[in-house]
């Protein structure tokens, strides 16, 4: 019997996710923000939220006894470079189906982000640090698909994804424009589209965008802190 099996192209088997795979995240993603909304407060912030929504994602799926696959917490990624390690350099959520279980590197990854109409730097920032580190493979390095989960803090949404979209084609070509995806009742919108992580090799991204309305900041009442 041969110790070594033949060279593997970039990426393995491991990594690909058959249609009705990507299709559960979607659902089970959707289901769990649904329910995480509840334990919502105003002005959280994105890793309280993301702890929230990942509770949620696991009670979901024992509730649908989906027993076929796992949520993971936080995955540290290797020899990243960040300026805070405790926080970022690490992929947010991470799902694995039975047949990656084994393989550490196999993995679905979810990079959670704000976003509010009108705010700039929140929505610069899920391009730049989130859609750029799979296309820059420090994410999923040879994945088939990637997740980006975009909490809504304040409509519209369409001018959020027609920005985001802008800046994604800026940075990486029209070929990465954004393109509308399998719909899901509870999500605000839902997107895909490809990156080139190598010459030889796309991750396609699937962008849901979901009402975290709730988490907003308060607004603050002129009349409130005067005497």
């Amino acid at each position: 019997m041969a110790l070594l099996g033949p060279d593997q192209p970039y990426g393995n088997p491991a990594f690909s996710l058959k249609s009705d795979q990507v299709d559960t995240v979607l659902d089970l993603v959707c289901r769990g923000v649904d329910e995480a909304r509840q334990h919502v407060t105003p002005g959280m912030l994105e890793v309280p939220m993301t702890i929230v929504v990942r509770k949620a994602i696991r009670r979901v799926k024992r509730t649908l006894g989906l027993t076929n696959l796992q949520v993971r917490g936080e995955h540290e990624v290797d020899n990243m470079a960040t300026n805070d390690p405790a926080i970022l350099g690490r992929i947010d959520i991470t799902l694995q189906f039975l047949h990656q279980f084994g393989d550490e590197d196999a993995f679905v990854a979810i990079e959670c982000k704000r976003l509010a109409a009108g705010n700039h730097s929140l929505n610069a920032s899920y391009v730049t640090q989130g859609v750029d580190r799979f296309a820059s493979g420090k994410y999923a390095a040879g994945h088939h698909w990637g997740f980006m989960l975009g909490y809504v803090l304040a409509l519209p949404v369409d001018t959020i994804t027609t920005g985001i979209d802008q800046r994604i084609q800026r940075a990486y070509g029209a070929s990465a424009a954004l393109e509308p995806g399998v719909s899901h009742p509870m999500a605000l919108a839902v997107f895909e589209n490809a990156l080139a992580q190598a010459s030889d090799h796309n991750i396609r991204l699937r962008h849901i965008f979901v009402d975290m309305l709730d988490a907003a900041p308060k607004a603050i009442d002129p009349s409130e802190g005067e005497s």
